[in-house]
């Protein structure tokens, strides 16, 4: 699933992956303008995430928005959100630096996920925090959106490539970590900088261009990864309620991921468009006037 959201419209990136790369389309931590929500969508793959709801399509006048905003968090608060965000950085560059050398080491991507997944756990898991940051008011987006957001990357980590373990070797599952390995890093260290006054152009530039590769590359994975999971998924019949029982309910996990995967058909291009529209808004200054549905 990955998270689409609005902020996915920004990526550098989801994630991620049906759940997946461009954060997947999280929620930024970053104390940013909050993002534009793509016209009439609400999304919830992975990939996208990294768009998150924080710092995506409205960062285009940020540098002289966001020194403004950050004086009203609150020392306390923006002192935090550098930290989070360095925090973050430094864990997927951790993350990225250990996929390369298993592979220089192996020569293979079979036993890459094993190899890291701890660490893909503890630093997915951590960005619970930016559904807190929202609650909490030093983030200004919605908390529905950011608990979209990180709940759909959670989705991909623990309940399909965690719990399938058949399907920890595919090559699907390589594509969406390496796109969202890549877009958080370039997300995190975006909102780190602006954060801390000083935005190399660089990283603005990585962050509005690499999405357009890592975007669909993520969606691709985490599609071919819930893919590869169904007949797994229906031969067991994990996570699944049948009847009869007692509260005379039943859930079929099966077709939910089937469900999962076609709700990926709508949502992909109004969210990819409506991140190319924030690109040429965001680099070239471009006057982006969106039409409700």
């Amino acid at each position: 699933m990955g998270r689409l959201t609005e902020a996915a419209a920004a990526a550098a990136a989801g994630g991620g992956g049906g759940a997946s790369a461009a954060r997947s389309a999280g929620p930024p931590p970053a104390p940013l303008p909050p993002a534009s929500t793509a016209p009439g969508c609400t999304a919830t793959m992975a990939s996208s995430e990294e768009d998150g709801s924080n710092g995506g399509a409205s960062e285009a006048g940020e540098e002289k928005e966001a020194p403004g905003r950050r004086r009203r968090l609150g020392l306390l608060a923006t002192v935090w959100l550098t930290f989070y965000n360095i925090a973050m950085t430094a864990g997927w560059l951790v993350l990225a630096i250990a996929m390369v050398r298993f592979y220089m080491e192996k020569g293979t991507h079979k036993g890459l996920y094993k190899s890291i997944q701890k660490t893909l756990k503890f630093f997915q898991t951590f960005a619970l925090l930016e559904i807190v940051h929202c609650l909490i008011g030093i983030v200004p987006t919605s908390v529905i959106v950011a608990g979209v957001q990180v709940s759909s990357r959670i989705f991909m980590v623990w309940l399909i490539t965690h719990s399938i373990k058949p399907i920890q070797n595919e090559e699907s599952v390589v594509l969406f970590l390496v796109a969202w390995t890549v877009t958080e890093i370039t997300r995190y260290s975006f909102y780190t900088f602006s954060l801390l006054d000083h935005l190399p152009y660089f990283i603005k530039w990585a962050r509005y261009n690499f999405f357009i590769i890592l975007y669909p590359v993520g969606v691709v994975g985490e599609l071919l990864t819930i893919y590869a999971a169904l007949p797994y998924v229906k031969k067991t019949g994990m996570f699944s309620i049948r009847l009869p029982n007692k509260y005379n309910v039943s859930f079929d996990y099966y077709y939910f991921l089937l469900i999962t995967m076609a709700s990926y058909i709508p949502l992909f291009p109004q969210l990819y468009f409506h991140m190319l529209r924030q690109r040429r808004k965001v680099l070239h200054g471009e006057v982006i006037v969106e039409k409700d549905d």
